[in-house]
């Protein structure tokens, strides 16, 4: 909601600025700095959340350190810092008006704007393939739940989240090779913590035998110990129900890159205006 306001009191502004002759040189440059301190933020969050992923997996610790290059969450601290980075570049080329700094910055919004349009489309293209694939990655990630801390550290975070079990049920973790009931060890006909309700004794400690013996359980006697419906029905759900918020998400922010690059268009094209004036005053005055 506050977006949308956003949006619309920037376009408003826009209008009345050319309607009634503002000084568009100057409110162009200052939309393009706003603008910019938008996904700035934006980009400074995405940053965060990844070395917020990165910390809470101690992934700095000594024996894990050697891993880090293959840790999903350094795509989060990678598109934030680009971000955060392409949006010092705009506001940099606003404040010096240099050109070659804007003529890059409004390329690079440019093909960011065409790669989401493409994401879109092929995510369009294939919304009925989405579930399977959602599934198929999910079962792939149960099954080496305990080899990958990665996919280990995603599988327990949606787990949590939506407080959900498995993929379709909670039976679906018979397809780990620990978690199997044929498995010989302590965790065989078991589930992982983060399936369980209450995961925590006291409050503060993380019991990891909570899940233990889960799949052996009925679903009357498991409902108090464990989540029995599958993680892909709550992230269908959670998706219908936000949506609305999702899609006007997406649009404004799209809306806002078109925007900027129309504003950094008409900004270089008042640059050069202006210094073509100074030139054929300085021309005047020889």
């Amino acid at each position: 909601m506050l977006l949308t306001l956003i949006l619309i009191f920037v376009v408003l502004l826009l209008f009345f600025a050319f309607k009634k002759h503002f000084k568009i040189y100057i409110y162009l440059n200052f939309c393009l700095k706003f603008f910019n301190l938008l996904f700035s933020v934006l980009g400074l969050v995405t940053l965060v959340v990844g070395l917020w992923g990165l910390i809470n997996k101690e992934s700095f610790a000594q024996e894990k350190i050697s891993g880090i290059g293959t840790d999903p969450m350094l795509l989060f601290c990678f598109l934030g810092l680009v971000l955060a980075l392409l949006s010092l570049m705009g506001c940099v080329g606003a404040l010096r008006e240099n050109m070659c700094l804007l003529q890059s910055f409004s390329a690079a919004v440019l093909l960011l704007v065409a790669a989401q349009v493409l994401v879109a489309v092929v995510l369009y293209s294939l919304q009925g393939q989405i579930a399977e694939y959602l599934r198929s990655g999910m079962l792939a990630a149960m099954v080496r739940y305990q080899d990958d801390l990665d996919l280990r550290f995603i599988t327990d975070e949606i787990q949590t989240g939506l407080q959900c079990c498995g993929a379709d049920t909670y039976r679906d973790w018979e397809i780990n090779v620990y978690f199997n009931c044929s498995a010989p060890g302590v965790q065989a006909c078991g589930v992982p913590p983060s399936c369980c309700i209450d995961p925590l004794e006291n409050g503060t400690v993380w019991n990891s035998q909570c899940g233990v013996g889960a799949q052996q359980l009925d679903e009357f006697s498991a409902q108090s110990v464990i989540f029995l419906g599958g993680c892909l029905g709550s992230i269908s759900r959670w998706i219908e129900q936000h949506s609305g918020v999702i899609v006007t998400v997406v649009i404004i922010l799209l809306g806002l890159q078109i925007l900027t690059l129309f504003i950094t268009a008409r900004l270089l094209q008042k640059i050069r205006w202006s210094r073509a004036q100074h030139d054929v005053y300085l021309q005047s005055l020889q």
